[in-house]
């Protein structure tokens, strides 16, 4: 990068100038991780100091039946599938309560699309899941599944999230993003909600009350200036509504798992390579740079393995997500060496090991308890992480 144009950034930045497309493009194009990174660390540093956020949170996906066939997906299955599973309500109560050691706070649960669960399978889950954790917050569904719901119960999305905010509701989840860019969602998406609907639904969820998360799937297809464009969209949409508290870059991932039926659902891998762990660094860096007005950027350690995840923080990030468990998205584990939990201990050991100090958060980013941050003598001799 020329060297006035990195001046000009910098003072941009420093004096909190919103950057431009063109600024996000240029940023993408340097080659200069260390500058971008410490660039970025400024940012996060003057929104979040020294603080990385967590919280204790477990995965539950009660169904993988999908009608979608998304071209980097593994986790969907069609009906009659011999790995296809659909929890009975009762039986998913049973694995969140099995799940509530640790001072759980927080149940986050997706799902596939099905084509044959009824409406009110949803809202009554939510209620039984409440009624049995009353103090788990319940974050809950993408803006795809929302509007799938219209479809099956010829409710409107704005009558559909009155009912689960009534049972229980407290945040939607960030996913169905994908890249928002329709030349490149064309190619990976098998489902009919795009930017608009996916919009239109968090525009709702947030008139309402709700704070919730955004995503961006990176490292597939598409190319840097789609990965601005769908920052940007998510810019403006935070500078009309204010209601998304944190965004989340999702790291792309290859099928290490399903191949092993003989089937591969991720059709990308054959002409994709997953992203470096530089170019996940970068991409924490610009997106925490472009994107002014929200407050967090996490990175979700399963996706990206807990090195990269906490140089991360060093990028941009400023919330290391939670201890998780039974994550059935992606496969990382099974590959990279990634744990699929991490305990309360784990997470505040990464943390001061990175060299921040851990806060505990709940969904609604408000602060459980503050823990001590790293020993100074320890980082004068430093020793092995532990997981």
């Amino acid at each position: 990068m020329d060297v006035g144009l990195k001046r000009e950034l910098e003072e941009k930045v420093r004096s909190g100038e919103r950057l431009t497309r063109e600024d996000g493009i240029a940023l993408y194009e340097s080659d200069d991780l260390a500058w971008l990174g410490g660039l970025a660390h400024e940012v996060r540093t003057r929104k979040n100091g020294d603080v990385v956020h967590f919280n204790v949170n477990r995965h539950l996906n009660m169904t993988n039946v999908c009608t979608a066939s998304c071209a980097y997906c593994s986790f969907q299955r069609k009906p009659g599938e011999k790995d296809a599973y659909t929890m009975r309500i009762e039986e998913a109560v049973k694995l969140a309560q099995a799940m509530e050691s640790e001072n759980l706070t927080e149940l986050h649960i997706v799902n596939g699309l099905h084509p044959n669960l009824p409406w009110r399978y949803y809202p009554r889950s939510l209620r039984e899941l409440k009624k049995a954790l009353p103090n788990v917050s319940l974050k809950a569904f993408t803006a795809t599944e929302i509007h799938h719901f219209e479809t099956i119960s010829g409710l409107s999305a704005s009558e559909i999230l009155d009912e689960l905010i009534d049972a229980g509701l407290e945040s939607l989840t960030g996913g169905g993003a994908e890249i928002f860019d329709w030349e490149v969602r064309q190619h990976i998406v098998d489902h009919r909600t795009h930017w608009e609907d996916w919009s239109r639904i968090h525009r709702l969820a947030h008139e309402k009350g709700l704070k919730t998360p955004c995503t961006m799937l990176y490292g597939h297809i598409e190319e840097p200036r789609h990965r601005v464009d769908h920052v940007l969209r998510l810019r403006e949409l935070q500078d009309e509504t204010g209601g998304f508290q944190v965004f989340i870059p999702l790291r792309y991932q290859h099928d290490f798992v399903d191949m092993k039926d003989g089937k591969v659902r991720n059709t990308l891998q054959a002409r994709t390579q997953m992203a470096t762990g530089a170019e996940a660094l970068k991409t924490f860096a610009v997106s925490r740079l472009l994107f002014d007005n929200v407050p967090h950027v996490k990175v979700f350690w399963v996706m990206h393995g807990v090195q990269t995840a906490q140089l991360a923080l060093q990028h941009g990030a400023d919330d290391m997500d939670g201890s998780v468990v039974e994550y059935k998205i992606t496969h990382d584990a099974d590959n990279f060496g990634t744990p699929n939990k991490l305990t309360r201990e784990d997470l505040l050991e990464l943390i001061r090991d990175a060299g921040f100090r851990p806060v505990e958060r709940n969904t609604r980013y408000e602060i459980i308890r503050e823990y001590e941050g790293p020993d100074p003598e320890r980082r004068e001799s430093p020793q092995p992480m532990r997981v």
